[in-house]
């Protein structure tokens, strides 16, 4: 029998914390690529990845793709995103057949401006990032079922624990991590060899790429995070809190 068919949850189970738990471990021991065809199986309505189109993202992209003919595939636009993001995405976009949904905050940047005084990301990040991110997921996610994202335990203390699949709380759908358990060098290692193309930034010294304003690049050995929001405490948009 397919190791995923006894992994398959009953309907009334499908969004179950306490099911979810149990199978968690067991779905991390097939590897990532079979996470992610689980999560196919399980929630065929309803199933989007969220993607900032940095290098783990790339990974699901082309994991995702090779199981689901048509996935959705979203990405929060700030408006502050590089252009080498943006171009990114239009390549995938074209390698892999899939159109990203665009989700946006409601406040143009020149709103925003206007309403909290000009490069509020300076003054204060925590409430940009509310606004131009944390916000427009929340409405996106309210009418999704489940969840794949990129996040991996080593990337800041606050991910260290996080399940490769589990029932999110604060959006109220179920969460799928497949990357929990991989490394950066996991990550660089499935890029090169399945030639997927990713951004040109992380060869300059950005390994954790986001809005323009809030980062930049790291020398060799400094944290992978330490580039985002540079000179702060905070590590965190807001997303996966």
């Amino acid at each position: 029998m397919n190791p995923l068919d006894m992994l398959k949850l009953h309907d009334a189970d499908s969004r179950s914390p306490e099911a979810l738990e149990r199978i968690s471990p067991e779905l991390e021991a097939l590897g990532a690529q079979e996470a992610v065809r689980w999560a196919v199986q399980q929630y065929p309505h309803g199933l989007v990845l969220a993607s900032s189109f940095g290098a783990e993202d790339m990974v699901l992209i082309d994991m995702l793709t090779r199981v689901d003919r048509h996935p959705t595939i979203f990405y929060l636009d700030t408006g502050l995103l590089f252009p080498e993001t943006y171009e990114l995405i239009r390549r995938a976009e074209g390698r892999y057949g899939f159109e990203a949904v665009r989700v946006a905050a409601d406040l143009s940047l020149e709103e925003q401006g206007r309403q909290y005084g000009p490069a509020l990301w300076s003054t204060a990040p925590d409430q940009c990032c509310h606004i131009r991110k944390v916000l427009p997921l929340k409405n996106y996610l309210k009418d999704q079922t489940a969840w794949i994202t990129g996040i991996r335990r080593d990337q800041t203390p606050f991910r260290k624990n996080s399940p490769v699949v589990g029932f999110d709380p604060n959006h109220g759908l179920v969460k799928i991590n497949p990357l929990a358990p991989w490394t950066q060098k996991d990550v660089f290692r499935y890029l090169v060899k399945n030639n997927v193309p990713y951004n040109p930034l992380h060869d300059m010294g950005y390994p954790s790429i986001g809005c323009m304003p809030c980062t930049r690049s790291v020398n060799p050995g400094d944290d992978p995070r330490a580039g985002r929001w540079a000179g702060q405490e905070k590590t965190e948009c807001g997303l996966h809190l």
